[in-house]
């Protein structure tokens, strides 16, 4: 476990995230208190990633439960083998027990619970969820355990680590975020950015990171639909990187690699006619 968040930041920088303080410090404050750290930001800012990195920095496995409409416990927890059951009783003479660990399957917050020390939980996009399962969660996240009506009460030894993720296309119940530490995550700044451009992508020389990230920046000023994330920008310096070839072209290499970093059809359109002044700007 890390003393500081600066101790914490090094270690995700070794994971290849660049934490931002305010991030570094709820992650470190999260697993000191032994809460969830729940972190909101729009789509493309690094929420998963920074779960990822969390798992990497603590030396453990990460656990996900993608979250999505209509997801319910059992999805989340557990559920018998029935077919592998079914045959059990047809090969097996005498007396089967049918509710063992060999037709158990393992769904994460069970694997999470089973193993607390050994692995990070994320909890991707709750926001997708709907407000029942909102609720089942309120309950997991107070106890951290659960009951199977066959085996029993399965507890966790030690709190696990938890990272929920939302995009907040909805808000989440007030009892939801209370149980946790909160952090909202915003595009980076753009020496920030560059930095991670860098770091990502190691082929990348800084003039051309530090373009990318003028241009991107354009981008997400313009009423884009699903403006470019971090992901995006990395993507789109290496991808440019590759056409240019060393032939000293770069707005030409942005322009044929725009669908790196635009993928929508409407927005494409929109930037198709901006697209050169922006690129010229950028690649001053």
């Amino acid at each position: 476990m890390y003393d500081s968040p600066e101790a914490l930041s090094a270690a995700l920088k070794q994971a290849l995230y660049i934490a931002a303080e305010g991030l570094a410090t709820a992650a470190f404050l999260a697993l000191k208190l032994s809460k969830p750290l729940l972190v909101e930001g729009v789509p493309g800012v690094g929420k998963t990633e920074a779960a990822k990195a969390l798992a990497k920095a603590l030396g453990r496995s990460l656990v996900r439960l993608q979250c999505y409409e209509g997801i319910d416990a059992n999805h989340a927890l557990y559920e018998w083998n029935y077919s592998r059951q079914l045959l059990a009783l047809r090969q097996r003479a005498g007396e089967t027990d049918l509710y063992t660990d060999e037709f158990l399957i393992e769904r994460p917050l069970l694997q999470a619970l089973k193993a607390p020390g050994k692995t990070v939980l994320l909890i991707d996009e709750i926001d997708r969820s709907d407000h029942e399962f909102e609720a089942f969660l309120l309950e997991f996240l107070s106890d951290f355990q659960i009951t199977i009506p066959e085996r029993g009460t399965i507890r966790a030894k030690t709190p696990p680590v938890v990272a929920l993720t939302s995009n907040r296309t909805r808000e989440l119940h007030e009892a939801l975020r209370r149980r946790c530490v909160y952090h909202w995550i915003p595009y980076p700044e753009p020496d920030k950015e560059r930095e991670i451009i860098m770091l990502k992508a190691r082929d990348v020389a800084e003039t051309t990171a530090r373009a990318v990230v003028a241009a991107v920046n354009g981008l997400r000023h313009m009423p884009l639909g699903k403006p470019p994330g971090i992901a995006e920008a990395i993507e789109w310096a290496s991808a440019a990187a590759i056409l240019e070839g060393g032939s000293g072209r770069w707005p030409e290499a942005f322009r044929r690699a725009i669908g790196v970093a635009v993928k929508d059809e409407d927005d494409l359109a929109y930037v198709k006619e901006r697209l050169d002044s922006l690129l010229e700007a950028a690649c001053v």
